[in-house]
């Protein structure tokens, strides 16, 4: 019995010894966080960034990971991004993925920023030539002033990695010019090509990087990886900053707020056009759009309204349709990804339809003759049953009522309009 009780002691201890170890083992691979940093450059892939930055630098990690995949978007918050990336006290790896994805405009200066710079197979990077706030072209001095501040950032940026990288990125702002994955790594742009997140782990291992002045090498073998996920206000922002969201979100905002204006009372549709064309508005503030085409949307609602009120065969109605389907397809022409051609379509006529029926019917209900109550009798035929000099008796829609004749005599017998009411008695005239 003592020597099984002994036996057993001596299992535990070497069975504590090894998770130990194993615990310990697993703690010193350490791990690395990973944020998908994905459609145009917005606050809300700033802040998403930056959480990422915070978080890394907070619980440890070997370094942040920033899957890029951007068209481009504000020069300024480019710069706020490529600043903190420069501040971060823990290495950034940018890598523009998956497949397919592109670091165009802004992205290629967010992607030389890192300090690590990788591209999956078959992605692009380039094509930074400045535009204005709504993609139209600058004008020549302002496009000049524009592109040497760009150069001269990404010349800074670009300076660690050699003379052709310099000249590439100097190309991709003064000539727009774009790389694939291949062509980048040649020049010297990126460091590596990886074709999933853990081939570029295994390429990172053993690199040495330099943060904030001191030399840091990553050990990235074996390392657990944390993705951070959008918070649920950065996922709707984010989510509205799609053009295609956008612009269903302001149609329907203006829609439900006119059809409570011509129909109000019940509130709870002008509070949801109210949120869908504030949050829609919010996206057309982030979005490099032209608002021209705003004033052309803003113009067939206007021609919409104006053929309730003063009805023209449905000819206004259709140069209001024909104005919002312009104004959809110039709104977003400076953006890198256009609202389909058939949903412009569709939400034009259903629009159309919208307000030919429905707010038409509303419009038309608020002017409608009253026919019921008291009021219904005002304007009414009645006939004279006795002789009104100036009071008698009347008979309006079946009853008898006492009247009085404010252009009397009237014999029995004629034709008289109520003009007015007084408690039980009506106030006629002659027809």
């Amino acid at each position: 019995m003592r020597k099984g009780w002994q036996g057993r002691l001596l299992l535990a201890v070497v069975l504590l010894w090894v998770a130990s170890t194993v615990m310990a083992g697993a703690q010193g691979m350490g791990h690395v966080d990973v944020v998908q940093a994905r459609g145009p450059v917005t606050p809300v892939m700033f802040t998403y960034i930056e959480r990422g930055i915070v978080t890394a630098e907070k619980d440890g990690a070997v370094c942040l990971i920033v899957q890029l995949d951007t068209p481009g978007g504000s020069v300024t918050l480019t710069k706020e991004i490529v600043q903190r990336i420069g501040g971060a006290q823990v290495p950034v790896v940018v890598y523009v993925a998956p497949r397919g994805a592109w670091a165009a405009s802004a992205g290629t200066l967010i992607t030389l920023a890192g300090h690590v710079a990788a591209m999956a197979p078959e992605t692009s990077i380039g094509a930074a030539s400045p535009v204005g706030v709504q993609g139209e072209d600058l004008a020549e001095t302002a496009q000049k002033k524009e592109k040497e501040i760009l150069m001269a950032s990404a010349r800074s940026l670009a300076e660690r990695r050699g003379k052709e990288a310099v000249a590439w990125v100097e190309s991709a702002i003064d000539q727009a010019e774009a790389a694939t994955a291949q062509e980048a790594l040649s020049m010297g742009v990126i460091d590596f090509v990886a074709t999933d997140l853990s081939d570029l782990l295994a390429q990172l291992d053993g690199v040495t990087v330099t943060v904030q002045g001191r030399e840091v090498t990553l050990q990235t073998a074996g390392v657990s990886v944390y993705p951070i996920a959008m918070n649920p206000l950065e996922r709707l922002l984010h989510a509205i900053t799609d053009p295609t969201v956008a612009f269903i979100l302001m149609t329907l905002g203006i829609n439900a707020i006119i059809f409570e204006l011509s129909s109000p009372g019940g509130y709870a549709t002008g509070i949801f056009g109210v949120v869908c064309l504030g949050l829609g508005l919010y996206a057309l503030g982030v979005l490099s759009v032209d608002y021209t085409g705003l004033l052309f949307i803003a113009l067939a609602f206007v021609l919409f309204v104006i053929d309730i009120k003063t009805p023209t065969h449905g000819m206004l109605t259709v140069g209001g349709i024909a104005a919002f389907i312009f104004g959809s397809v110039l709104i977003f022409q400076s953006t890198s990804t256009r609202v389909p051609w058939h949903l412009i379509l569709a939400v034009a006529g259903c629009t159309g339809g919208f307000f030919a029926f429905a707010v038409a019917k509303a419009v038309r209900a608020q002017t409608r003759p009253i026919t019921t109550g008291a009021e219904a009798l005002i304007g009414a035929t009645a006939e004279a049953r006795t002789d009104l000099n100036p009071d008698g008796v009347v008979f309006l829609k079946g009853e008898r009522w006492h009247a009085t004749a404010e252009d009397g005599p009237i014999a029995a017998g004629g034709q008289v309009r109520v003009v007015g009411r007084q408690g039980f008695r009506l106030l006629v005239r002659k027809t």
